[in-house]
């Protein structure tokens, strides 16, 4: 059984074509990532917003509000995209299902916009930082970027005793029949 989220924040059928089909990897990858970010979400409540495992540790509602503002800033100012202004990235009401829906009301135009672009648009270097990169770069920096604090927020899960979603294949929470996770030398032993 492949894996599908109880919460799917954009299906398959939604992830519109890229122009040029070798690209299409980039927008799959995006939805998906969404997706699992949007899955790890919502299994906090409204009452863990504040929750942070350590003084100088980010709350819940700390990396909420940092990947809905720099998710814009990288599309809007590293790459260029149409992007709302930064005070209209955050809902208006705080809470764990008005960011999760934001999260997922920002990402749809954002793959409409990619879907449109040119291997000459990827693979332009454009200003990151203090330094060029090519918009491919950093595009795939803002997916690890994603990944690490959803990670973050999966830990946050643990301590709390809370499921932890599937994300890449089973969990301790949720398996199935046929998952087969890599956990000794036989397993990875495998072709």
């Amino acid at each position: 059984m492949p894996m599908s989220y109880a919460d799917s924040a954009i299906s398959d059928a939604e992830v519109p074509r890229a122009s040029q089909p070798i690209f299409q990897h980039l927008l799959d990858t995006y939805a998906s990532e969404t997706t699992k970010v949007f899955s790890v979400w919502r299994q906090f409540s409204d009452e863990h917003l504040s929750f942070r495992p350590h003084a100088r540790s980010s709350s819940v509602l700390d990396i909420l509000k940092h990947q809905l503002l720099s998710e814009r800033r990288f599309f809007g100012e590293f790459l260029g995209m149409p992007e709302p202004s930064a005070s209209e990235a955050l809902p208006q009401q705080i809470s764990i299902s008005a960011c999760a829906g934001r999260l997922v009301e920002l990402a749809r135009p954002r793959l409409g916009f990619l879907a449109m672009q040119t291997e000459h648009w990827w693979l332009e270097r454009v200003a990151f930082f203090d330094v060029e990169r090519e918009r491919i770069w950093i595009f795939w920096r803002r997916v690890l970027h994603t990944a690490h604090h959803r990670t973050q927020l999966t830990v946050y899960l643990r301590l709390l005793g809370k499921m932890v979603p599937e994300t890449y294949g089973p969990t301790a929470d949720l398996t199935w029949d046929g998952a087969d996770p890599t956990h000794n030398v036989d397993a990875a032993s495998r072709k």
